[in-house]
């Protein structure tokens, strides 16, 4: 068996785990035991099967994810698309001085290698928002997904740049999903820059001006206790807790974050 994960040295010979377990369907992908349980944990607030199916992934589909992290989707995406589909994950770049984002790709190659059964086809690539063809071939992907990111993109002063890559990785009448928290409407550029909160017109712009269309909004994500006023953002809420011990508990009983869910679409 070949990996395609680039990056990772494997052994000339790899214990494949029974296949009896991987995804036959979407439900299966999000019930599946090779989940952790801390990410199962958080179901509750993510949504992930009627998120996924809100933005239209088949099984079929070669899907391009978003700075992936941990692998949070990651573990439902790659038993889901193994044996019919394609997901890149399109992680931190490997030559980057940056530590946090070295610690980050390794910990998620890691991931990948310890349970090669179910993570063998996936195809670590690279998000760099000025090289859309690092991530998947151009104009080939069914789908791009991004979870939690958009505010990160924009901190960094490359908003624009990231969305008309995605575009530019899609093929015509792909889709592109995007989760992100959400700010209060006439929340300024500053402060969402420090909060982590954007608003849903400035996602939508950052869309359109790279060519998208906006195709529907859900409310899959949302959570009417997030005032998205927080003394340190959004991290102030779990899983971070940025507070620690202040307030844990008050904090703990708003949840995650209040989210956007938004489906996009690149003109046929």
């Amino acid at each position: 068996m070949n990996l395609v994960i680039k990056g990772l040295c494997a052994a000339a010979v790899l214990t494949v785990l029974p296949l009896q377990g991987l995804a036959q369907s979407l439900s299966d992908a999000v019930a599946g035991e090779h989940r952790a349980e801390a990410n199962a944990a958080r179901d509750d607030f993510r949504h992930p099967q009627a998120t996924l199916e809100f933005f239209g992934v088949k099984a079929t589909d070669k899907v391009v994810e978003i700075s992936p992290g941990g692998g949070w989707y990651t573990e439902i995406l790659a038993p889901y698309l193994r044996n019919g589909g394609a997901l890149y994950a399109a992680h931190f770049p490997a030559d980057s001085d940056v530590g946090y984002y070295q610690r980050s790709r390794k910990g998620f190659l890691e991931k990948l290698a310890a349970t090669p059964a179910v993570y063998d086809q996936v195809k670590v690539t690279e998000f760099v928002p000025s090289d859309a063809s690092k991530a998947v071939p151009l104009g080939q992907a069914d789908k791009v997904l991004t979870f939690r990111n958009v505010h990160n993109w924009v901190k960094g002063g490359f908003g624009e740049q990231a969305f008309k890559s995605f575009y530019d990785m899609l093929a015509p009448g792909g889709v592109l999903g995007v989760v992100e928290h959400r700010a209060k409407p006439g929340t300024s550029l500053e402060t969402m820059k420090v909060s982590g909160y954007m608003t849903e017109a400035e996602v939508i712009r950052l869309a359109q001006s790279a060519g998208f269309v906006l195709d529907a909004k859900s409310e899959i994500n949302a959570n009417k206790k997030d005032t998205a006023n927080h003394p340190k953002g959004v991290w102030t809420l779990p899983p971070t807790l940025a507070l620690g011990d202040e307030d844990r508990d008050a904090y703990l009983a708003i949840g995650e974050s209040d989210r956007m869910t938004l489906r996009f679409k690149k003109p046929e």
